[in-house]
């Protein structure tokens, strides 16, 4: 099942509703039932998601996929947690070693963004550079969970960029300044549960690219830590919540690898795809450039 969360054209100003999408078209089930709310946390929370939307949009309206503004698909969560060093070819290109333990950092909220809304260039830096990733939605609470049972607390799976400032990134040991400038991380547009994918979302192509340069394309069956292993190594740490992120690192050809180096410039727009997911769409602007933004 693939879900959007969103505005309609005709509810500019309202707040986002959440939608079910078939090929091209879309149903609003929070219209069907105000308490589903407006981002995925209530329908996770509910449970029985896939089973419960069939019945509820069986036969109802839909609209045009295109006509809706995207939103995130979980507006606060409680954690983002992403992988720093996941694909070989990626730690070798950022001359890492081979860590024996996932690199892990977290995300703060002001950071991420929805699928289609402007990517921000700082204005204390032209070092933007994009990272194509696998997105887990946490679907349910745990702690110690085994890696066999790993993949029950998965929700959906979505598409992430881990845009990230690397001059800053690289100024501390903690990579926390370059992976936390305002509105460099964007989710979406689409969530889709597991039964849509293989396990794990494993054995998908993941690509991102400006126009028609391919800049990466690689498969997720490359990460070293795939989804299970991941949320049970998580979670001998951190209580797993619903609603909570999971980002899994990015594969090799990032820009500032790159000869010379390749930063994201504004007028760009940014692709990032993973196949059967879907892709997220970001134009670059330069935060001067902003209304209110640095002179």
């Amino acid at each position: 099942m693939r879900f959007l969360v969103g505005t309609a054209a005709s509810a500019q100003g309202e707040l986002p509703s959440v939608y079910v999408v078939n090929s091209n078209q879309a149903i609003n089930l929070t219209a069907l039932d105000n308490s589903i709310g407006h981002d995925l946390r209530n329908l996770i929370e509910q449970g029985d998601a896939v089973s419960r939307v069939n019945k509820l949009a069986q036969g109802a309206a839909a609209i045009p996929v295109a006509n809706i503004t995207p939103a995130l698909p979980i507006a606060m969560p409680g954690k983002t947690i992403c992988l720093g060093l996941n694909y070989t070819d990626h730690i070798k290109e950022g001359g890492y070693d081979v860590p024996d333990y996932p690199a892990l950092f977290m995300r703060g909220p002001n950071s991420l963004m929805a699928a289609g809304a402007p990517m921000i260039r700082p204005a204390c830096s032209e070092q933007l550079d994009y990272e194509v990733e696998l997105m887990v939605i946490v679907g349910k609470s745990g702690k110690h969970i085994s890696e066999a049972d790993a993949l029950d607390y998965v929700f959906a799976y979505s598409v992430f960029n881990d845009g990230s400032v690397r001059n800053y990134q690289r100024k501390t040991h903690q990579w926390t300044p370059g992976k936390n400038f305002d509105s460099t991380g964007p989710i979406g547009p689409y969530s889709v549960t597991p039964d849509e994918l293989p396990p794990g979302a494993s054995g998908l192509k993941i690509e991102s690219r400006v126009g028609d340069e391919i800049l990466q394309s690689a498969n997720t069956s490359e990460m070293l830590w795939p989804v299970a292993r991941t949320i049970a190594t998580i979670s001998e740490f951190a209580t797993l919540q619903p609603g909570d992120y999971i980002a899994m690192g990015t594969p090799p050809g990032v820009g500032h690898a790159r000869t010379p180096q390749r930063w994201l410039r504004p007028g760009e727009t940014i692709e990032v795809e993973i196949e059967g997911i879907g892709i997220c769409a970001n134009p670059i602007v330069a935060e001067e450039d902003l209304s209110g933004g640095p002179a």
